[in-house]
């Protein structure tokens, strides 16, 4: 769309109708408010927000403070809904009251490790969330004063306050590109005071997560799992790689049980090369290449909680699907079945026995999105490689 002089401003171009269809890409994932940053209840303060970053019940933003007009300091903010801590805490027969505590770990640069601390959260009813700002100085200016609206925030385990050994590495926010949390409960029992032990306390650190990394090439092996126990916010902007450079991890007779199914040989290998495992925006989200050697086989598993979603790419073979799973399938007739060479198969589930399926033949281009409660595997059928790209997330 042509700009005449340069003078059309973002919102004469976001508003205009041949641009509306695309408002997904420019919309806000939220509103922020001046208002929901702790030093605004004065004018004094301001600040410059630099990256947002989301990932399921967490926000983290990072940027500078200014006060009475000029640069005060950097600052990393935190907020967080709680919805999974919550229910690790029911299960202890407790209640989230109005404060959590933080892991908190930040990663500047490429470094793949940096100083942590355990920061305390306090409930925001402005945002709903539990927040707190990470500020590299709570100093004043030489021959200045905090307001006092703003220094009552101040302090250890108030809404604003330092983590001495963060300074070194927020006098540059920009460099300062991840940042590793987990939450728990608070270290005492609200509102009756007593102290909660480690071994009984709540922890939302992800659900266990890992990630994978190819340290050896023995299929399977524990050592490629990673055990992170914790989430990862990226303030990386873009990503360019080529799928040859990601060297694979390899796994022997995945999804199969040894005793019950006859294609879990020790031959029975497949490769995936993770392409994301941590980047994505929501809770537990994979995005890797799979590849499957002729005569091999990914078995038949069942997805509870997540959705996966496989795209073939290279290749030739059958993909399998339960019975029931996609009615499209069902409302055929005998004869349109075998004109598409569907047929009927009965597999074994990993975990679960045997059931019935939908055997589907499946080239590049061929797609396979299986749904929570969902069953689905894969097989190759040809002579080359079977390739395909899965997507998996839970919902």
């Amino acid at each position: 769309m042509a700009v005449a002089e340069g003078k059309t401003s973002f919102n004469e171009i976001f508003t205009d109708p041949w641009n509306a269809i695309f408002k997904v890409v420019f919309f806000p994932d939220r509103i922020y408010h001046a208002q929901y940053l702790n030093a605004t209840r004065s004018d004094r303060y301001r600040y410059n927000v630099q990256e947002v970053r989301a990932y399921a019940d967490i926000i983290v933003m990072k940027g500078e403070v200014y006060m009475d007009g000029a640069f005060l300091c950097n600052f990393l903010r935190v907020e967080y809904r709680a919805a999974r801590l919550v229910e690790q805490i029911r299960e202890r027969g407790r209640f989230l009251k109005n404060e959590l505590i933080a892991w908190v770990k930040v990663l500047p640069g490429d470094e793949q490790d940096g100083p942590s601390a355990y920061v305390k959260l306090h409930f925001d009813s402005w945002i709903n969330a539990f927040q707190v700002e990470l500020w590299e100085t709570l100093e004043p200016p030489p021959g200045k004063n905090h307001d006092f609206t703003v220094l009552d925030m101040m302090g250890n385990n108030r809404s604003i306050t330092r983590v001495k050994s963060f300074v070194p590495h927020m006098r540059n926010i920009k460099a300062l590109k991840r940042v590793a949390l987990a939450f728990r409960e608070s270290d005492r029992d609200l509102p009756f005071g007593y102290a909660i032990s480690e071994e009984n306390t709540g922890w939302d650190n992800d659900f266990a997560r890992s990630h994978q990394e190819p340290r050896t090439n023995d299929p399977s092996s524990p050592q490629n799992t990673i055990n992170d126990n914790n989430y990862l916010i990226n303030f990386q902007r873009g990503w360019y790689q080529h799928v040859d450079d990601i060297v694979p991890v390899r796994y022997r007779n995945a999804m199969m049980e040894a005793d019950k199914n006859p294609d879990a040989r020790d031959d029975n290998i497949i490769e995936m090369r993770w392409l994301f495992q941590r980047e994505f925006a929501g809770s537990l989200i994979f995005f890797h290449e799979v590849t499957v050697p002729p005569g091999k086989v990914e078995g038949n598993h069942q997805h509870i909680g997540s959705e996966e979603l496989y795209f073939i790419t290279q290749g030739q073979g059958t993909a399998y699907l339960r019975e029931g799973d996609d009615p499209k399938i069902e409302a055929m007739t005998d004869a349109q079945r075998a004109a598409k060479g569907i047929v009927k198969a009965t597999r074994e589930v990993f975990g679960l026995g045997p059931k019935d399926f939908w055997a589907l033949p499946v080239r590049p281009g061929s797609m396979i999105f299986t749904k929570s409660g969902g069953m689905h595997g894969i097989r190759n059928e040809g002579a080359t490689e079977l390739k395909f790209v899965a997507f998996l997330y839970h919902q």
